[in-house]
């Protein structure tokens, strides 16, 4: 259409209802957001000439894609939980706060609750027999530099189908299976045994796939493993690591690689290495050292309040 009315005064006035700026009572902030956030659909449908056919297959999109509890999904694989940690980032760097190990994406396959353990855990419970044996350790430290007793490192990751437990479509996975929280010892030192895990890709069949492959992308994961790391006076870390040598390590469909967040994978064969740990043959080593940031005016500016799975 050559027709234009986004910026007459009906179409701008209608806006104002739409999002009740005009009326008593509500919320503020959501009025804002919804003005805005209606306010540029509008302008999208006109400047790109958005057809009534597209506009409702958009809206039928919506619907498969909350049918399939997929939002949480689409949201990184657009980039949007990666913009807000380059919001954040900026943030830090007008602030002057130095982070160490970089945050990076939450992805939406967190379960609170995980079993506690002190210093060591074992993630696993033997069940996954295609899984390779893994041993990853490190320090947490604080922003002064010095190891931080009594960190608490909160680890997850799937198994090698790519599947986590409570999410795991196979109902193979028991509650907890490869979850856990370790509290650092006295010398801020945490060590997990598990399996090396694989990547995964969007359901074949759900709504993510079915955007990316409108954009021509893929929808796959590096291996990786997700950490939640808190201690007092300090903020909160979010991040995660990818495993060495897994191809996609740099094509992540969601955008979660960052400098620093892979940490070289060495396999480990002597006896010696095989004895300190007490296993049963050669397995994989991962070493990673955590630094955490400190406090912005005292306030952990890094908490984010989102729902989150519980068991």
């Amino acid at each position: 259409m050559s027709v234009r009315i986004f910026d007459t005064p009906d179409v701008q006035d209608f806006l104002k209802t739409i999002a009740g700026l005009e009326m008593d009572g509500g919320n503020p902030r959501t009025k804002q957001i919804i003005h805005r956030i209606v306010s540029d659909l509008f302008k999208i449908i006109e400047d790109l000439d958005i057809t009534p056919d597209e506009y409702w297959s958009a809206v039928a999109y919506l619907n498969f894609l909350g049918a399939r509890g997929e939002a949480g999904l689409l949201s990184p694989g657009l980039g949007v939980d990666r913009f807000l940690d380059m919001r954040m980032d900026a943030q830090d760097a007008d602030d002057g706060v130095e982070n160490g190990t970089p945050r990076t994406i939450e992805g939406p396959l967190y379960v609170a609750g995980a079993p506690v353990f002190q210093g060591h855990a074992k993630l696993d419970d033997d069940s996954d027999k295609n899984g390779h044996p893994l041993v990853m350790q490190g320090t947490v430290y604080g922003a002064d530099g010095q190891p931080l007793p009594g960190a608490q490192v909160e680890v997850w990751h799937a198994n090698t189908k790519g599947f986590y437990s409570h999410f795991d479509p196979t109902g193979e996975q028991a509650p907890f299976n490869m979850r856990r929280t370790i509290i650092a010892d006295d010398k801020g030192h945490y060590s997990f045994e598990s399996i090396v895990p694989k990547g995964y890709g969007c359901p074949p069949d759900g709504a993510t796939q079915a955007l990316l492959n409108q954009l021509g992308r893929h929808g796959n994961r590096p291996a990786h493993i997700h950490f939640f790391v808190t201690a007092d006076d300090h903020r909160k870390l979010t991040t995660q690591i990818n495993i060495d040598g897994d191809p996609l390590v740099y094509d992540d469909f969601a955008y979660a690689t960052r400098d620093g967040l892979v940490p070289p994978l060495v396999e480990r064969t002597d006896a010696d290495s095989i004895a300190a740990w007490g296993l049963k043959g050669p397995f994989a080593e991962i070493v990673f050292d955590i630094h955490l940031s400190e406090l912005v005016n005292g306030i952990d500016n890094q908490i984010v309040d989102r729902p989150r799975a519980t068991a």
